[in-house]
């Protein structure tokens, strides 16, 4: 076991991390990539490819304190549905550069709040993104879900549109932290909302909820995880939540001294995945925990567990497409990020181009960095023969790579000729071990706490 005072010592509850959602990370993007380099990495899709679709919608009805999203509040339907028309403009432009035969692995609407989308906006906008590559065989549609923000009517247009996986957020049950963090969303709506989706054959079910949140006690947390579990959703986040009122300016409304320590922040953690374990849920990675039967714990045990800007995903695909305001694409190439700000996207868009703002072309170690941080954050493993056969690299460079990392630890990596492991006991560090192989300056870029 390792100890408080062992973890302190090596900088766990004092350091600011990335999320490692991506790699490098999106503070490191720059203008260089532009809507051009956006239009030929889709020309080089190949025809018949399998590609995964996000799509962003950045509306809420209200601003949520805790959320640093890209969002914005509106109480009229008029700016989504003059949205909801880009999008499909959008939409359109993609498929003029798009090769023959192009089909969906994923399809993910997130936000902000899609739901906020009336029934006849929901199907409209399905029919466009199907118009332009229809669902793989096995694919997978899922839309986050706000239960303050559903009816029937709209969970009948998603289910006939074909989404067969629901996101809820929920964050805590407990009324006191909800008010204090500006979400206010009872047990009981939220129970509706999970048996309206399962009423309509939608049994997938993800839900998200925070540690670290103001007032929280682990009892409180105990609390909202067995109302969860009463749920049995087949995936659960368990996200750290990243109090960064300097890039989030409603995280003001939060009182900082109602924060959880560090300490505290991990025994938190500590708590939720005991009772989601004992429940007889699989670990999944950091911060995830899947049903054994669910495609992400399968994918987990066969060893193709990946990471994406969602966080953990069993996507098989190697190109994520980002539509919509803020939306980040990946590409073997590199990154692309459409415009932040609305309306900058709405303009490029209108005037029939791309609105791609700033991005990253892979160079130099890029590519092999990505993936041992991937490797760290999904296997807890760096595997020296997998380095050697994927990236050419001698048992000497291999060990240049390692050994330093695992001297850095204090013995609590495990190094041998295979590679290097972070075993149970340490894994609270896994982001900090993988920003050991950041080759990237982390001084620019505010990160979040490392637990």
């Amino acid at each position: 076991m390792v100890s408080k005072t062992q973890l302190a010592k090596l900088g766990l509850f004092d350091a600011k991390v990335p999320r490692y959602t991506s790699y490098p990370t999106a503070p490191h993007f720059s203008p260089n990539v532009g809507p051009s380099d956006f239009s030929h990495w889709i020309g080089a899709i190949q025809p018949g490819d399998q590609i995964s679709l996000y799509l962003h919608v950045p509306f809420c009805r209200r601003l949520c304190w805790f959320c640093a999203c890209r969002t914005q509040g509106t109480q009229s339907q008029e700016p989504v549905r003059a949205y909801a028309e880009t999008l499909k403009q959008e939409l359109a432009l993609l498929g003029q550069h798009l090769p023959k035969g192009v089909t969906l692995s994923r399809l993910h609407w997130g936000g902000g709040t899609p739901t906020l989308m009336p029934a006849d906006m929901m199907a409209d906008l399905a029919a466009s993104i199907f118009a332009v590559a229809p669902l793989a065989k096995d694919a997978e549609f899922s839309v986050e879900i706000d239960p303050n923000e559903i009816d029937a009517a709209r969970l009948d247009a998603l289910a006939a549109a074909g989404m067969n996986r629901a996101s809820i957020g929920i964050q805590d049950f407990d009324e006191d932290i909800q008010k204090t963090i500006g979400r206010l969303q009872g047990f009981e709506t939220t129970r509706n909302a999970v048996d309206m989706i399962r009423a309509r054959g939608v049994h997938s079910l993800n839900a998200d909820i925070l540690f670290g949140l103001p007032n929280q006690t682990q009892a409180r947390t105990t609390d909202t995880v067995q109302k969860l579990l009463s749920f049995n959703p087949d995936r659960v986040a368990l996200y750290g939540y990243a109090h960064v009122p300097w890039m989030a300016k409603r995280q003001q409304m939060i009182p900082s001294d109602a924060l959880p320590t560090p300490e505290e922040r991990l025994a938190l953690f500590e708590t939720a995945k005991r009772l989601f374990v004992w429940d007889g849920y699989t670990e999944i990675g950091i911060d995830h925990f899947a049903r054994p039967e669910d495609g992400m714990a399968r994918a987990l045990k066969a060893g193709t567990l990946r990471r994406n800007f969602q966080g953990y995903t069993d996507d098989p695909a190697q190109v994520l497409i980002g539509v919509g305001a803020s939306s980040i694409s990946r590409f073997p190439q590199g990154y692309a990020q459409n415009a932040p700000a609305t309306s900058a996207h709405v303009a490029a868009i209108r005037a029939g181009r791309f609105s791609t703002a700033r991005g990253h072309i892979f160079t130099g170690q890029d590519i092999m960095r990505a993936r041992i941080i991937e490797a760290l954050m999904c296997d807890f493993r760096i595997d020296a023969q997998e380095m050697k056969d994927s990236f050419g690299l001698s048992d000497r460079q291999v060990a240049a790579l390692l050994v330093p990392v695992a001297q850095a630890f204090d013995g609590l990596l495990h190094l041998s000729d295979t590679g290097l492991f972070i075993p149970p006991a340490a894994r609270p560090l896994t982001r900090m071990v993988a920003r050991a192989f950041d080759a990237y300056d982390l001084s620019k870029a505010g990160h979040s706490s490392a637990i």
